[in-house]
């Protein structure tokens, strides 16, 4: 009765699924939601809830195989059984299974049935000697279960995303290809592994595939978003280059008549593939090729933008390429990068975030390397704008807005350090008062919200400055954060605690 218990609640919750809610006596009873009448977008959504069901009590079955909880061992497995019946039983009706995966699926029935007996026999015993040798058999089926599990899932998710693709190849009808577009983009949200998939059953080429049509340029932006997403992880970007997709990119970018929004999106593929995250990024050969069209197009995206959406887009596009190739900073340099980013950051309606912000200042940090950089930055009174910069602090308690606005206060403090290799920068900057600036990021680890990364920008920063104009520092400060050595005065204003423990 007890094992009865566990799997009546399983299977009520399975038909509870299948009744209507509030259906009039007299009206023919149609079934809401049908099993069998799912769109593949439901499908999809219906296997990875009952998958994530099925996973977590595989965990809670791992733990309470540890602790030797047979009682609740056998219970688990009998749910566990029921709810792979069930999945088994439902993506059978909703859809003709291949053959492949209908021998996981014997075989994975076959396993739970195996557990089930095997979790059975520890209840009726008290010999210590045979539990442990029990322990050992069940752990290894339920190894074999999850990972039986977990092909099994990854087969039929395969099966529903080539459906969405065919969809998308070989509709001529703009709202149905929209629509399977819209459920790659919504499965690309559930995270790397599902883009993987994605990615290695062909999205990528069937979404190219639209950008390069006309017919279909309502579209673009659309397909561009789910590409971004798909190329966040390596099988999409490898996809991307062999189809020649960022020619397709550059195209898209490079082309007056599309729209402003179409050509963010194109810039926030661009900017995902690009990434310094990606260790295949240095195999884009064809980025290369298209590098000045691809700079040229990104840097007037940044001059137009309508909005701080668009601008982000853009920027960090063009702040990942400073890191990819240096040629992309001369680039920058000969179309008047600096005059466009450095009156971007004094309008609100572009530059409206530390988001935002943290890529100008990346862009202007890696552009100042170049000695050619300084004029621009001094004509456009950008040692002002570093020192505001320097002064950002986050609106809300948001971890992640507090990281950008560290990510500003630091590459701001670099890119002054590297400009004041100029004697007319430091001067200009000793006479804005960045040093009171400097010494206070140094000295209040508040006001850098504890970030060390911030503190050693600025201690290096402050160092530049000195060696340029030696009387801008006062006595006592020039003892403690110019005369030592870096790492003792970091270790000085550092807040770390030491434990000898």
């Amino acid at each position: 009765m007890e094992d009865l218990r566990h799997m009546t609640e399983v299977e009520c919750m399975c038909v509870l699924q299948s009744k209507p809610l509030g259906v009039d006596e007299d009206a023919p009873g149609e079934l809401i939601v049908s099993v069998g009448e799912q769109v593949t977008r439901d499908n999809l959504q219906a296997l990875l809830k009952r998958a994530l069901v099925v996973s977590t009590e595989l965990g809670k079955m791992f733990q309470r195989l540890e602790k030797r909880r047979w009682q609740r061992v056998h219970s688990t497995a009998l749910r566990v059984s029921a709810h792979v019946r069930s999945l088994i039983q439902e993506y059978s009706t909703a859809r003709s299974a291949p053959a492949d995966m209908q021998k996981y699926e014997k075989s994975l029935l076959e396993k739970c049935m195996e557990l089930n007996v095997i979790t059975e026999r520890c209840l009726h015993t008290e010999d210590e000697y045979f539990l442990k040798s029990m322990k050992e058999a069940i752990h290894e089926i339920l190894t074999d279960v999850s990972d039986s599990f977990s092909h099994m899932i990854d087969m039929a998710l395969a099966n529903e995303i080539q459906i969405l693709i065919r969809q998308i190849e070989d509709s001529d009808n703009v709202f149905a290809i929209s629509t399977a577009i819209s459920n790659l983009l919504s499965l690309t949200q559930d995270g790397p592994q599902l883009c993987s998939i994605i990615a290695k059953e062909g999205a990528v080429v069937a979404l190219l595939k639209i950008c390069r049509q006309d017919c279909f340029s309502s579209l673009y932006a659309h397909a561009l978003r789910t590409l971004a997403s798909i190329c966040c992880v390596e099988d999409g970007i490898s996809q991307l280059e062999e189809v020649d997709g960022i020619l397709c990119l550059a195209e898209i970018l490079t082309d007056g008549a599309c729209a402003e929004a179409t050509r963010a999106e194109a810039a926030a593929v661009m900017a995902q593939i690009t990434s310094p995250h990606h260790s295949s990024t240095q195999h884009l050969a064809s980025f290369l090729e298209s590098m000045q069209d691809i700079v040229t197009a990104l840097i007037s995206l940044c001059a137009s933008a309508s909005c701080g959406e668009v601008f982000l887009l853009a920027s960090a596009a063009l702040a990942n390429i400073t890191f990819f190739d240096s040629m992309a900073c001369e680039i920058l340099l000969q179309l008047n990068a600096v005059p466009i980013l450095l009156q971007a950051c004094r309008d609100r309606q572009r530059v409206d975030t530390p988001y935002s912000k943290d890529q100008v200042v990346t862009i202007l940090a890696n552009l100042s390397v170049l000695e050619q950089c300084t004029a621009d930055v001094l004509e456009e009174k950008g040692v002002e704008q570093l020192l505001v910069l320097l002064n950002e602090k986050p609106s809300s308690s948001s971890p992640s807005e507090g990281a950008a606005c560290e990510r500003v206060q630091q590459k701001a403090a670099v890119t002054l350090a590297r400009l004041s290799r100029d004697p007319l920068v430091a001067q200009s900057a000793v006479q804005l008062r960045a040093v009171p600036r400097l010494i206070e990021l140094c000295r209040s680890p508040a006001e850098r919200n504890n970030s060390d990364s911030v503190l050693v920008a600025c201690l290096a920063a402050l160092r530049r400055l000195a060696s340029e104009c030696p009387d801008s520092i006062g006595v006592s400060d020039h003892q403690q954060l110019i005369k030592p050595r870096l790492v003792d005065s970091f270790l000085l204003c550092s807040n770390m605690e030491e434990s000898f423990v």
